[in-house]
């Protein structure tokens, strides 16, 4: 709660929206991030088709991964890589 003077010097009370702003924007943030986060492990979650056509089109084209989610609807070159590089990375 914030107290201020209008203009005819009456005493106001009104909320710090500022603060709220602040505050459920910070709220927002963490509990989006999860969402996120639970969203991006469900969509690396392959079928064994998408498995597949992965791998044939890595041995044709490397590492083009938008070449390679062009192919496969609904997946991005971003989840593409994210999926190959922690399935075959360099270490194996």
């Amino acid at each position: 709660m914030v107290h201020w003077r209008s203009a005819a010097g009456h005493r106001t009370f009104g909320i710090n929206h500022g603060c709220l702003d602040k505050c459920s924007t910070s709220n927002d943030r963490s509990s989006k991030s999860t969402v996120e986060q639970s969203s991006r492990e469900s969509k690396l979650e392959f079928s064994e088709d998408e498995k597949n056509l992965i791998t044939r089109m890595y041995k044709l084209v490397g590492d083009r991964w938008s070449l390679i989610a062009g192919r496969i609807p609904g997946r991005t070159a971003v989840e593409i890589k994210e999926y190959w590089t922690s399935r075959f990375s360099a270490n194996d």
